[in-house]
């Protein structure tokens, strides 16, 4: 009997965990700026990094993992959460975009922005991974997509705006190996 190679999604969840690790770390230096004196241009510099990391971040999950998501586990309860904890992350990050750090809240923005990747992170890795890595997807093929997207999307900023502003798609366009 030959033995067969079984695709996870460990490749995939490996990339997405660097990810949360990433921003994990920057909101982490944000808190050690909240409390330094004359730190502004440190502070601006910083959010502007972590809207963009997870505004990219953003875009892949609802143009590639989400969808494979929905179509390989059966809980669209956690899909229907992430989207909405999405759209709320979004909010906030179309805000920062246009504050300075001097403006009244901006430090409590990062921070409940903070809080709501940390909550979101902890879903994800929680409830939605297990699922995938059950699900049998070929995590190798979808890496080589999400790392195609990135590059595509990484130096394009106004344009990863307008499409994280719009409604997540809920199709991908890239067929993915459910097995």
């Amino acid at each position: 009997m030959a033995t067969s190679t079984r695709t996870t999604a460990k490749p995939l969840i490996k990339l997405l965990k660097e990810d949360h690790d990433k921003v994990t770390a920057l909101f982490e230096e944000f808190e050690e700026l909240h409390e330094k004196k004359n730190s502004h241009d440190e502070k601006a510099e910083l959010v502007s990094l972590i809207c963009k990391e997870l505004t990219l971040h953003t875009l892949v999950e609802e143009k590639i993992v989400y969808p494979l998501a929905r179509e390989s586990i059966d809980d669209p309860d956690v899909m229907d959460e992430a989207d909405v904890e999405h759209a709320g992350a979004k909010n906030l990050i179309k805000e920062l975009e246009k504050m300075d750090p001097e403006d009244s809240h901006y430090d409590a923005k990062v921070t409940v922005l903070s809080e709501y990747i940390k909550h979101h992170v902890k879903e994800e890795e929680g409830i939605m991974f297990p699922k995938l890595e059950k699900a049998g997807i070929d995590g190798d093929e979808v890496v080589q997509e999400v790392l195609q997207f990135k590059e595509k999307h990484q130096d394009s900023k106004s344009n990863s705006r307008k499409s994280v502003a719009g409604k997540s798609s809920s199709q991908s366009t890239a067929t993915h190996s459910v097995k």
